[in-house]
């Protein structure tokens, strides 16, 4: 008979809201027909939000937080999965309204869980998480509007955090010509190392006001929105096309048609929630082949669960870089 075992839940006390270690049991959980062991997790933008009341994420509380985690099955009411089966389950409400990761057991519904893919580890799993399957998204998806690295160079902002960081090793590894823009000027050595064969300095972009102005990039990935995403639209090649999957610079940005109407630009929503199953497995499939990074080891860092809440705050404040990989 399974004990107690540890998790990180968030509760709402005196109209605040705050996340701690505690005690829980399996029948404490949220239902669903896999309950599997949770090895690791991983750190989101979005865990940093739910737990913090940042955001309005998690909608009814108490709930253990965490949108990703990769385990091996301990039970199953449904048949197609095993006891010692190694899975992964990110996003849908997973960690919403959803019981989530961060927590040595998780219960799930079994048609949010997908098989380990050949290729990966669990620890390699979880340090890609709901950043490293958003950015592979966001590759198959330019990728099937043409994007190519002939084409011309690759733009990728925020570039330190989770989601930029891999899509910078995964762009690299696939040939483009990549450009990273950070606030971050001690990490420049870091973003070249990942792949960038360039690094511009956000605090020195003329990003100009015109409709329009110079064609610089074949494709851009955006995960600050506000001025740098109007900044994006404004300086795309013909046909270029941006993958948008983040707002860390501000949910609204100010732009124009033109840069659609003239210059055919694509402005593409990248939702990593609620991708339908067949497109989740392919695109795991690919994280552990020819988008599987190549320094993964460099982007991610092992902390334990007690260091979540301390680690939220670092996150907020844009203090942190690469994937932080809990393990359970």
């Amino acid at each position: 008979m399974m004990g107690t075992f540890k998790a990180l839940r968030i509760f709402m006390e005196n109209d605040k809201v705050s996340g701690r270690v505690v005690e829980a049991t399996l029948d404490e959980l949220s239902a669903g027909e896999v309950v599997f062991k949770t090895a690791f997790s991983s750190v989101n933008y979005k865990d940093a939000l739910a737990a913090t009341g940042a955001g309005k994420i998690i909608r009814t509380f108490p709930r253990i937080g965490g949108i990703d985690a990769a385990g091996t099955v301990e039970s199953s009411f449904d048949p197609r999965f095993n006891p010692g089966e190694e899975v992964i389950c990110t996003s849908y409400e997973f960690g919403v309204s959803h019981d989530g990761g961060f927590s040595q057991y998780c219960r799930v519904p079994a048609d949010w869980v997908v098989p380990l893919p050949h290729g990966l580890t669990l620890h390699e799993a979880a340090t890609l998480g709901v950043a490293g399957y958003t950015a592979g998204l966001a590759v198959e998806l330019l990728e099937l509007n043409g994007m190519a690295p002939a084409r011309g160079k690759v733009l990728v902002d925020g570039a330190t955090g989770g989601v930029a960081t891999l899509a910078i090793d995964m762009l690299a590894k696939l040939g483009y010509h990549v450009v990273a823009v950070t606030g971050k000027d001690a990490e420049h050595d870091f973003l070249k190392k990942l792949g960038a064969r360039e690094v511009l300095s956000r605090h020195k972009l003329e990003m100009g006001t015109r409709p329009l102005e110079k064609a610089l990039w074949a494709a851009a990935f955006d995960s600050v929105g506000g001025e740098q995403l109007a900044w994006l639209t404004r300086t795309m090649q013909e046909g270029g096309l941006i993958a948008s999957f983040g707002n860390a610079g501000g949910i609204e940005f100010k732009a124009t048609v033109l840069p659609f109407i003239l210059r055919g630009v694509r402005l593409i929503g990248v939702n990593s929630g609620e991708t339908p199953m067949p497109l989740r497995r392919k695109i795991w499939g690919r994280l552990g082949a020819d988008l599987k990074p190549r320094q993964l080891g460099d982007i991610g860092h092992e902390i334990a669960l007690e260091d979540l809440p301390g680690y939220f705050d670092r996150m907020l404040k844009g203090q942190i870089r690469g994937r932080a990989v809990v393990k359970l």
